[in-house]
């Protein structure tokens, strides 16, 4: 957007001078004048800029350090240029590299901070441009940046401690999962020969022989039937998902299915909680701030209960009426959230609300660890002797006609 010097009169007939940015000059004129503005200059000093593509998404890891040096620098005193053009030296993350790059010039320019940030909005979210724009508007960037950064943190231990719990689950799965095909796809073939060689037909097999054998002719075979299904499967998934009926019918699976359900709703609670409390510490209107919440507690069913909310209050509610109502909040959540509105401390009530629901993740993410590793030892090892032991089936069987024969040959 072109941006523009100015000079005017205003209606008691003092002189200003200044930069403001608009789509042309006409437009600029027009918006001075209806507040009363007589111009006497107007230049254009930068003309529109042009599109840039985004570097892409940069790990909240990053964004979390860089919002911590940029506050320790904004509070020392250092213009935002400046601090823009250091972080920017610094910075290991080419992509956060090229976006403070970005940033600089246009802070330079002319443009505010959270203006230039909407450029990006793949590695900034509307809650990232809207503490910082509370900031400059209170005048208080320098404590926006420290909560920020600290929301941040809070946020990345939650996932660091999330993908920790399911690292171990996960490893199990696929060593499970590479055991079982390198037996049923090379192993099994190989003493399905044998047994031939022995005279053994396929109606004189035990049933979970010929079901080892029948699963490994169809991977051996029909390989790349099974490799196409899996393969529309997932496209199918992810098409559905990415429509609002299926991305609402798989919210409310992950909040209703049994033990990892329950997880699912302390995380988004504990989420919801940590991002509201932020933004109404940095001033952010409740409406304005219920909006941003609603778009990254990660979860469709919540985000529409959460703008419910925002809608009944702005009617004239209470905000934990419409939230109790939902019943997705738990009545500790909608008594603390009453009472924090009443003393007006609703967002340290948040805040101590999400630090609760972030010890109650972290506890039932080590109960589940626990709980996982044995059932996750003995399906493996139930996988692999049920694969042992309908191999040698067979042979018992074998053995057993060779003694008969024996006996009564004597």
């Amino acid at each position: 957007m072109p941006i523009f010097s100015y000079t005017f009169k205003d209606a008691v007939g003092s002189i200003q001078k200044g930069t403001a940015d608009a789509e042309s000059e006409e437009l600029l004129r027009k918006r001075f004048e209806e507040q009363g503005f007589t111009i006497t200059e107007l230049t254009m000093i930068k003309a529109r800029s042009p599109k840039v593509r985004s570097p892409g998404k940069v790990r909240l890891a990053d964004l979390s350090v860089w919002c911590r040096q940029f506050s320790t620098m904004v509070d020392a005193g250092v213009s935002l240029v400046r601090c823009l053009d250091v972080l920017g030296n610094q910075t290991q993350n080419k992509r956060l590299k090229k976006i403070i790059a970005d940033l600089g010039g246009r802070v330079e320019a002319g443009e505010s901070l959270s203006r230039a940030m909407q450029r990006h909005p793949k590695a900034f979210s509307s809650l990232f441009i809207g503490l910082i724009k509370a900031g400059e508007v209170g005048g208080v960037l320098e404590e926006s940046l420290q909560r920020l950064s600290h929301f941040l943190e809070k946020d990345v231990e939650l996932r660091r401690k999330v993908k920790s719990a399911l690292t171990y689950p996960v490893l199990v799965s696929v060593m499970a999962g590479g055991i079982t095909l390198f037996l049923v796809y090379w192993f099994i073939p190989q003493w399905a020969a044998i047994l031939t060689d022995l005279g053994l037909k396929a109606e004189d097999l035990p049933a979970p022989t010929k079901f080892l054998i029948d699963l490994s002719n169809i991977l051996v075979y029909k390989g790349w039937i099974v490799a196409v299904s899996i393969i529309i499967l997932i496209v199918a998934h992810k098409l559905f998902v990415s429509t609002r009926f299926g991305r609402r019918v798989m919210d409310r699976v992950k909040l209703k299915v049994p033990v990892f359900g329950k997880l699912h709703h302390k995380i988004a609670m504990a989420r919801f909680s940590r991002t509201m409390g932020t933004l109404l510490t940095s001033g952010v209107p409740i409406l304005q701030a219920m909006e941003t919440v609603a778009g990254t507690v990660g979860n469709t069913i919540m985000s529409d209960a959460i703008l419910e909310a925002r809608a009944r209050i702005r009617e004239g509610d209470r905000i934990g009426d419409p939230l109790e109502e939902s019943k997705l909040f738990p009545p500790m959540v909608v008594h603390m959230i009453g009472v924090g509105e009443e003393s007006g401390s609703l967002d340290f009530m948040l805040q101590k609300i999400a630090d609760f629901y972030e010890n109650e993740v972290e506890a039932a993410l080590a109960a589940l660890t626990a709980a996982l590793e044995p059932i996750m030892i003995v399906g493996l090892g139930f996988i692999v002797g049920f694969i042992v032991i309908s191999m040698f089936l067979p042979l018992v069987k074998v053995i057993s006609s060779l003694s008969s024969g024996a006996a009564d040959d004597k």
